[in-house]
Parts: C-alpha cells; structure tokens; sequence
C-alpha cells in the first residue's frame, strides 16, 4: 500500500489528505472524460491540489523546526517567504486564497482587484471569480511563528484598509437586503443606498457572494432592472441621466460576485438577467466592460445560461468586439465556452469568425488566446466543411497552424494536430484522385 509520506504520523492530516485526493480524483476525470476543457473542473482541482499543498507545507514547516539551520532562520525573526504577500513582500496579516488558488494579504489583493483587474498577480491568469477565501493553515503557521518571536500581529480589522467593512457595515447591509423584500417604495429606497455603498466601498459587492441564502429573488430582478437600457420612448435613441452608466456597472458587478457561487449561476439566469448584460456588453463603456464580460463568463460555465447567452445574442456582439480588439483576453474565454453550443458555432461561421480568429493567432504573443482561438477554429470547421478552404489557404501563406502544433500548449497542440491531419488529409486524396 502506498504511504502517505509527509502525511503520515497525523490521522487529522492524513484525512484530510485523502479527502482530498478522492475529490481530486473526481475533477481530474470530470477533465480527462470531456473533448473539451470543463473550466469550472480545472478551478475545483487547482484549489483541492493547493489546499493539499498547504497540508503539506503546514506538515514540513513543523518539521523544520527541528533543523538547526531552520531554528537559526527562525531565531534571527527573518520572515518565511512562505509567509510573505506577494505583492506586498511582506508578512500577512490576513492571507486569503483566490480562485488560482495562490495566497495574498487581503488588503493588498482588495486593492489589486478595486484597480479593476480580474487575473492573478502572480499567474496572471484570468479569474473565474473575484471570492476571497481565508487561508486558515496559512494564518494558523503565521501566528505560531509570530508568537515565537514574541511578535503581535495587529488585529485583521483594524489591518483592513480604509474601505474595510465592520460588523456594524454586515449588519446594515442585510438590513438593506431584507428591505429588499418589502414595500416597493422601500425596495427603491433600500435599492438607492445599496447601489451608492457598492460605489463607494467595492468590497460591499463581497458580502453579497457571503449572504447567498439572504438574497431574495427579487433582488435580482431588481439588479437585472438596473442592468437593462430605459428608453424614454420606443422611436427615440434611449436617453440615459447622469450616473446611470455607473449604476448599471455596479449593478453588473453585483451580478458578476453573485454568480461566482454554482448555486445562483441558474438563479440569476433564470431570472433573465442574461440580455441585458449583453445589451450592456454591446455598448461597450470601458467602466462597465470587466465587470459585464466577467459575469457573463461565470454565467455561462452552466448548459443552460449558454444557451441563453446564445440566444441573445452573445455571439454576435462578442465577435464585433473581438475584430474590433477590444478585451480581447476576456471575451476570447467566452467564445471558447460558448463554442460547445451548435447554434453558436453555426452563428460564428456566418459572422466570418473563421479568419478573425486566425488572425489573432498571428498576433498575439498570449498562449491561451492562442488555445482559444485554435479550439474554437477546430470545432467551426468540423461542423462546417465550407470554412476548410480558408483553413488551407492559412496554412499556406503562413503555416499558422503548423507552427501552434510545434510550439503552443499541449491542447492548442492537439487541436492543430488534429486539423493538420484533416488538411493532410484532403490533400493525398486530392492527389489520388
């Protein structure tokens, strides 16, 4: 039987360590078992292989106390780097897990996140949510060194920046919710000051991620109604007053922390949500822009909000934004999601997507916008056998693809190697004939 190697000798530890191999084991075949890449599978599996990272570091650290040059480390109070923020470069007061599964000082990776950014640091991947989970194995080592070294951390609230919330600011915002569920001058009223507060202070968006089962239905009609153009009259352009574009950003944040959770993905979609994040994708305010393609993104990680999303028109909106360059890393993911979908990709095929996407794969210098595109160019063009021309005409003037199935990633790799052999192909039967 195999050993648990680090593992052994602490039945608390070695549980939990096969909890979550068995869990691993599960995400890694929901993975395996696709022709596709099932993103929501990738994210639980990076966050069961770090947790058993942490299991392990919490395990060797304690070990290392027992090495002379460890205690030499620790006496002199140098910082594990283990222990330091990455974006800080110093010691955590309270690191937090995020969805690639590395750990940062909450008020840092708040900061990074309030910048408008929605990738990591450090990986520089794209976040499939912006939840911050605390990192209690992390903590639970920094205090014990701190206490060794006789060392007071400063207490987490009053650490956390000056947009930080306290008890008083939870208390007032599941008030505010549970007005939601009143009077409709007092859900306009609770509506008002929510939409002020998430302005104003961006980590008030993170308590609705945390009060998943206080959030009645209509709260997300209401940010679907806020989210949604008004027109002023049904023959004239819509009229928009003063603030109503960062209301309607707000609102669309609010959507994009509320649908990081599984259970309200179906929820928000139901709720009809979908259109318009996608009217609001189409005018393409840049406040706006992050928030609304992060949503749809999470959204659509389920069967059924893709085939909303499709339906509303996601394809044809997304594909102008992506020949006109714009956000192009973000709306790229979704095309890729939305490509499982038959309707999608016979709409891409119309809109010319084809050599668009060859075009950025010529472009571009980033790997997964490369993957992206060569996945999506692999499905079109096994469901339309009229975009194969084009295929060849590429290869032939660029040898785009021969180059993606030498030098891309291991599935940009397959996916080129697999149109490569259908071009090949078409070829030596061309000539047999």
């Amino acid at each position: 039987m195999a050993k648990s190697g680090v593992f052994e000798g602490d039945p608390t530890t070695v549980v939990k360590a096969v909890e979550l191999k068995k869990e691993l084991q599960k995400m890694v075949r929901a993975i395996v078992d696709e022709d596709d890449v099932n993103l929501e599978a990738l994210d639980r599996a990076q966050q069961m292989l770090f947790a058993l990272r942490e299991l392990k570091l919490k395990k060797t650290v304690s070990l290392k106390l027992h090495n002379h040059h460890y205690d030499h480390e620790m006496a002199s109070g140098t910082v594990p780097e283990e222990f330091k923020c990455p974006l800080s470069k110093e010691l955590m007061r309270d690191p937090v897990i995020i969805a690639t599964g590395q750990t940062y000082d909450k008020p840092f990776i708040q900061k990074w996140l309030k910048a408008g950014n929605r990738t990591c640091p450090l990986t520089q991947q794209v976040l499939s949510h912006t939840i911050l989970t605390p990192n209690h194995l992390i903590r639970e080592m920094i205090t014990q060194w701190c206490k060794n070294h006789g060392i007071k951390l400063p207490d987490s609230v009053s650490y956390i920046n000056e947009e930080g919330l306290t008890g008083a600011d939870r208390d007032h915002f599941l008030s505010l919710l549970g007005k939601m569920s009143l009077t409709l001058s007092e859900q306009k009223e609770a509506a008002k000051e929510l939409r002020l507060l998430t302005k104003r202070m961006p980590s008030f968006r993170a308590l609705f991620g945390e009060s998943v089962d206080a959030i009645p239905s209509c709260c997300l009609r209401f940010l679907k109604a806020i989210v949604r153009v008004r027109y002023t009259r049904p023959s004239r352009r819509y009229a928009l007053k003063a603030g109503t574009i960062e209301t309607r950003s707000n609102a669309a944040a609010t959507l994009f922390t509320l649908s990081a959770l599984d259970s309200n993905k179906a929820l928000i979609g139901k709720s009809g949500a979908l259109k318009p994040l996608i009217d609001l994708l189409d005018e393409g305010h840049p406040l706006a822009m992050k928030d609304v393609a992060s949503a749809i993104f999470n959204l659509c990680i389920i069967h059924e909000n893709k085939v909303r999303a499709v339906r509303d028109g996601a394809v044809r909106v997304i594909l102008k934004k992506i020949m006109n360059r714009l956000h192009v890393d973000e709306l790229l993911s979704i095309l890729a999601m939305l490509s499982t979908n038959q309707k999608a990709i016979e709409e891409m095929g119309e809109l010319e997507a084809v050599p668009c996407l060859l075009s950025i794969i010529r472009e571009t210098s980033c790997d997964r916008n490369k993957e992206n595109c060569i996945a999506i160019l692999y499905t079109i063009c096994f469901s339309d056998r009229s975009k194969w021309k084009v295929m060849r005409e590429e290869e032939s003037m660029y040898r785009t693809i021969s180059q993606l199935a030498q030098n891309g990633t291991s599935r940009a790799k397959r996916k080129a190697s697999g149109i490569l052999e259908r071009l090949n192909r078409a070829v030596n039967l061309t000539h047999t004939a």
